[in-house]
């Protein structure tokens, strides 16, 4: 498990548009840094930030999701008001007047081959760049309980749709079939039956990596293999809070945003990292399952412990809180 150190914060009065940031996002091609704040686009290059916002082309102000094409080094920016393609030095924008989009509240945006997926407040939708078409997916072809989706994640074929209240919506782009998975005991205060499926239909985000499903709700987390379902909750793991705004894996191990700190975890071992209330140091508090290995005290920890958003590339973490963007080093791993 990796351990991060040496962090150091990023707020407004270091050239941020906003210290409310919900999504980062490394663009190690061109070696910057991308954040969504709640004013704008801050990118950090070459030590210093530049900025955009509407007067430069962005749908919305409120960026709350970042994703760069692979095939193509574009930037896709999921906006409270639209969608945007950053490319070449301009801003496109996508939205339900001047295109097929779903919604224009884009929650998440996901890259996956030539197709740009969005999760809205209509409905998930995909943009196909080669046809510059837009597939549609909302409560009248697919088994949404609603339209409202929160993210979305893609790998090996698949694409797996966070659904309000609908749990994991599971879309086979070969077979084009829809497979929905949701809390099999059903009830909405507890999970009674542990390890039955998905731990909540209230889910957040997905991300898949290394053939593992992830999935965050407002109550725990979820891991999938493809067979089996495992529940994680602060109780009875090393998970900061049930409360989880958003998670991304990278290889084996998967970062999970709380509301009350940052975890890191392979499914067994755990590293969540927490700010004191009264100062800038904290500490990474490492366990195995429930079981505490020991505390690392750091100096100067996270900038927040509210996080919505993170990218984790090499040896470097990037977190986006409500105080900020914080970035990490990789100081050790256990």
């Amino acid at each position: 498990m990796p351990v991060y150190g040496n962090w150091k914060h990023f707020t407004v009065e270091d050239g941020l548009l906003s210290d409310k940031c919900y999504a980062v996002r490394i663009d190690s091609e061109r070696d910057r840094v991308l954040v969504g704040t709640h004013h704008g686009l801050s990118v950090y290059e070459n030590g210093k930030w530049k900025t955009y916002t509407t007067e430069d082309g962005l749908a919305h102000n409120g960026i709350v999701s970042i994703d760069v094409s692979v095939l193509t080094g574009d930037v896709w920016i999921g906006t409270l008001g639209g969608l945007n393609r950053w490319s070449g030095g301009k801003f496109e924008t996508f939205n339900q007047f001047n295109s097929g989009m779903p919604n224009d509240l884009v929650y998440n945006v996901f890259c996956y081959g030539k197709d740009v997926w969005c999760a809205t407040g209509g409905g998930a939708g995909h943009y196909d760049t080669q046809t510059k078409q837009w597939e549609i997916f909302t409560e009248q072809n697919a088994p949404m309980h609603e339209p409202w989706t929160y993210a979305l994640s893609a790998g090996d074929g698949k694409v797996w749709i966070a659904a309000w209240g609908g749990g994991v919506i599971e879309y086979n782009t070969i077979t084009k079939h829809f497979r929905d998975y949701v809390d099999p005991d059903g009830f909405m205060e507890i999970d009674l039956q542990p390890d039955d499926g998905v731990i909540h239909d209230i889910t957040t985000a997905t991300s898949y990596s290394d053939s593992i499903l992830w999935v965050s709700t407002y109550f725990g987390m979820s891991r999938y293999d493809g067979k089996n379902w495992k529940g994680y909750f602060d109780h009875d793991s090393g998970l900061a809070s049930n409360f989880i705004n958003f998670l991304r894996a990278e290889g084996n191990v998967v970062f999970v945003c709380c509301d009350n700190g940052l975890s890191c975890t392979d499914g067994t071992n755990w590293v969540t990292y927490k700010k004191d209330d009264n100062s800038i140091n904290g500490e990474a508090i490492v366990k195995n399952g429930n079981t505490l290995v020991k505390e690392i005290p750091l100096s100067p920890s996270i900038s927040h412990n509210f996080i919505i958003g993170v990218d984790a590339e090499d040896d470097v973490l990037w977190i986006a809180t409500s105080k900020g963007v914080s970035r990490g080093e990789l100081i050790s791993k256990l």
